[in-house]
């Protein structure tokens, strides 16, 4: 089956303290971007990647291409105004029967056996939806008061999150609301069900520095 990788990278380095967005942050003499492309390229020698970006910094994204990556395999489109709709934009270069991955540009240490475990379960049900279990105890503030939650109903989510297009491209043609926070409750607002599988705990997303310095060091093992 036809594999596109919709690549979300519209974050900037406000964190980071940087003046360049996170994404072109060069970890190992290498932007963040490129790993997470790399990856997906080294799971599936088939697989179409479509890059999201702001549109001020779509010029840096296709240096990277230029300098890395053979051209014919990557597309770049501009983001939108909320990572809902920069994603609805990548979707709308896809028009074929397909599973396709949504990404975070900065989870740059995702690998190939999570993004192919991710695919496997997206053909079996539809859609796959990579998570943690919580290793710390976690409270829920309500008004003044907080309480415990049972942790091991608790599961941290991931990308990339992946999809049959029968599901995700009708998807996100539903109207915008505050409350999507991935794609997989846009899914769950059009009506259908998520399928959960296991994620990784090196699947960080890069925020801060200290993110930074802990996946230079997940490299070098």
């Amino acid at each position: 089956m036809k594999k596109f990788a919709v690549i979300v990278a519209g974050g900037s380095g406000t964190r980071m303290n940087s003046t360049i967005p996170k994404q072109f942050l060069l970890l190992q003499n290498k932007p963040l971007i490129y790993y997470s492309i790399q990856r997906f390229l080294e799971a599936y020698d088939d697989v179409q990647i479509i890059l999201v970006l702001p549109v001020e910094y779509i010029s840096n994204g296709q240096e990277v291409i230029d300098g890395y990556f053979d051209h014919s395999r990557i597309r770049i489109t501009e983001g939108g105004r909320t990572r809902f709709h920069s994603v609805q934009k990548g979707l709308g270069l896809i028009d074929e029967e397909s599973i396709i991955f949504v990404h975070d540009g900065v989870r740059c240490l995702v690998s190939k056996e999570l993004i192919q475990r991710c695919y496997n379960k997206a053909v079996e049900y539809g859609t796959a939806i990579p998570v943690i279990a919580s290793r710390d105890s976690i409270r829920i503030i309500i008004g003044d008061e907080n309480v415990p939650v049972e942790r091991d109903t608790i599961r941290f989510v991931q990308t990339p999150q992946t999809f049959h297009s029968k599901i995700l491209l009708p998807a996100y043609k539903i109207d915008y609301k505050d409350k999507f926070t991935d794609e997989a409750t846009v899914v769950e607002a059009y009506g259908l069900k998520v399928h959960l599988v296991e994620g990784e705990e090196k699947n960080i997303k890069i925020t801060s520095p200290a993110d930074l310095t802990f996946a230079e060091a997940l490299l070098l093992k």
